[in-house]
């Protein structure tokens, strides 16, 4: 068997609406928890090795909630913390944003408040999943099951055009003051805009671009050795840099010093102990 960190990109039509499909088989880490940033899409996570998914609150008594080891959840605007004892063979699916929907047809915004079960939306179909991908010793054989099981989940995917419209306008400039403009851009009111965006994509457009701004401040900022977080700050389109710590509390539940400290080889994952 082989023993990695192994993705893909699918073939079209899933490319529009799936970033990666990834299998993880790794041994154990020498840390206990991890700390995850959030990211702007759903995610379906497939537990290989334990029928369970551990996450933990960001308290003093880290209170732990407990769900099947298939659970689809996301896009989250705030970190979580993982038992990577449990993180040795895992396989998962990153979703564009607003790309979800368009397989599992649940408001993304019930997914953004709790994972949920994959055999509660799919059934004994998610059950059979979860079993032929234990059968499979070939992480490609894995990647490639999973995702001809995604693509027979509609017959011909896509995202909802306004909805789509939106996402690439602010992913060009993830401004927040912009957001009346994409409205009337869309040809719908900022009420409708917003609704219409938490329903497909699971969170409404000024938290959206707050996010995407947050992440690619934190991406500049894990490649450094030393951080002037001042001109990061302003770079970043924050007014200082008191706004850019009040938006890592928010955003990540640290200060960006203790988010320097515990960066690892991978920007969303965190070492905690």
């Amino acid at each position: 068997m082989a023993v990695g960190y192994h993705t893909i990109t699918p073939a079209a039509p899933l490319d529009r609406l799936v970033a990666a499909i990834w299998d993880w088989d790794m041994p154990p880490t020498g840390m206990r928890h991890e700390r995850i940033l959030p990211t702007p899409g759903t995610s379906l996570i497939i537990n290989l090795f334990e029928d369970e998914t551990r996450v933990y609150a960001d308290d003093s008594a880290r209170s732990c909630t407990h769900s099947s080891g298939s659970v689809i959840g996301g896009p989250f605007d705030h970190s979580w913390i993982i038992d990577t004892a449990e993180q040795v063979r895992v396989m998962g699916v990153n979703f564009k944003p607003g790309g979800a929907y368009a397989l599992v047809r649940v408001p993304i915004s019930e997914l953004a408040v709790r994972d949920i079960n994959l055999e509660d939306l799919f059934g004994v179909a998610a059950r059979c999943l979860r079993l032929r991908l234990l059968e499979t010793s070939c992480p490609f054989r894995r990647l490639a099951l999973l995702a001809d099981w995604l693509r027979g989940l509609a017959e011909e995917p896509r995202m909802d055009a306004v909805v789509a419209h939106a996402i690439h306008r602010l992913e060009q400039a993830p401004e927040v003051p912009r957001i009346r403009l994409l409205a009337r851009e869309c040809g719908l009111s900022e009420k409708r805009l917003g609704k219409l965006f938490q329903h497909h994509v699971g969170m409404t457009p000024k938290r959206y671009a707050r996010l995407l701004r947050f992440r690619s401040l934190i991406g500049r900022a894990h490649a450094l050795t030393e951080v002037d977080w001042s001109r990061l700050a302003v770079d970043g389109g924050y007014c200082d840099q008191a706004h850019l710590g009040h938006e890592f509390r928010r955003f990540a539940g640290i200060t960006p010093s203790a988010f320097m400290a515990a960066r690892g080889p991978y920007l969303n994952h965190l070492a905690l102990d």
